[in-house]
């Protein structure tokens, strides 16, 4: 194949591991409606960590070793993963798409690249300058744009509502994910640290959602529930991750991170064709700030590490 149909690939790898990603929010806001919001990370993340397991299987042999094992060392980390990114967001994306739509729920989640940013200058002293607080700033102002309908007065007033709310959750959940997630995939490979944090975030997710009626939300399910958490686990998990990383190990984390940004593109326009909902002003107006926010806000190259740990692999 030659170079410029490579390169090609690559690029449509990228944009299909974002509508990947982004229909994900289209998809979960359907299962929310059916099933409880730890029944269905459970069954996401099982469909997942088999899915994942298969290729750590295949990348161990292609290095002629024998059944993949999670080094000790790492344990704790992977499961702070599997605690943030797993366990805590995937409860919490659930919750809050069993109350708003799909659009609106991914447009705040957006602002995860801002929020980081905002962490890693006020706790890790990293230094922020005028062009990253303003974007910092813009992002946030563009949620709050999100949260208010286009009033943020009517936040000091009204307050937001209880899926908003869940979804702010989903922000500061995946935040914590990305920042320890950059420690952990320098001490081994992303896919190694996603699939373990899969199986460890499964694990976790069992007992509650044994609780709230696994077994017989699992049994009464139509086939388009199961259809659309095999989406959720192999597609939008597993197939987008590879995609993504490939796109990564060819073009770098700085350039192939930049495509995250069409991730709540597509959960908008998706949520607006197969969902029915309406975009609106404000959600418009405050998505574009959100995004043009995190350009600003990440316009001085990060570290590879910490760019590459925020793929969506687990939460988009």
């Amino acid at each position: 194949m030659s170079q410029h149909k490579t390169g090609l690939l690559i690029y449509a790898k990228l944009v299909a591991s974002m509508a990947l990603w982004g229909a994900t929010w289209v998809s979960g806001r359907f299962v929310a409606q059916h099933l409880s919001p730890f029944a269905a990370a459970f069954l996401r993340f099982l469909f997942a960590s088999a899915f994942l397991y298969v290729l750590l299987c295949r990348e161990a042999a292609q290095r002629g070793g024998g059944w993949p094992k999670l080094d000790r060392a790492l344990l704790p980390g992977v499961a702070f993963l599997a605690l943030s990114g797993v366990f805590l967001y995937n409860a919490l994306f659930f919750s809050g798409l069993a109350h708003i739509q799909a659009g609106r729920a991914a447009m705040i989640v957006a602002c995860v690249p801002s929020a980081v940013a905002l962490y890693s200058g006020l706790v890790l002293r990293t230094p922020m300058g005028v062009v990253k607080s303003l974007g910092i700033a813009l992002s946030l102002s563009g949620v709050a744009v999100i949260l208010s309908g286009g009033d943020p007065c009517a936040l000091f007033t009204h307050g937001a509502s209880l899926g908003d709310v869940f979804i702010l959750g989903c922000v500061v959940a995946w935040s914590a994910y990305t920042v320890a997630g950059g420690h952990v995939m320098r001490r081994t490979t992303p896919l190694s640290a996603v699939a373990w944090s899969c199986m460890l975030g499964c694990a976790m997710l069992l007992p509650p959602a044994l609780g709230t009626g696994l077994l017989p939300q699992a049994t009464s399910a139509g086939w388009v529930i199961w259809g659309n958490l095999l989406f959720l686990g192999v597609g939008a998990t597993g197939l987008a991750f590879t995609w993504y990383y490939d796109g990564i190990l060819a073009l770098g984390a700085p350039r192939a991170s930049v495509f995250i940004n069409l991730v709540p593109v597509f959960a908008t326009i998706l949520g607006s064709l197969l969902l029915g909902e309406d975009a609106g002003l404000s959600l418009v107006l405050g998505g574009g700030m959100v995004l043009g926010g995190v350009v600003l806000a990440n316009r001085p190259a990060n570290r590879p590490a910490n760019r590459s740990a925020n793929h969506p692999a687990s939460a988009r």
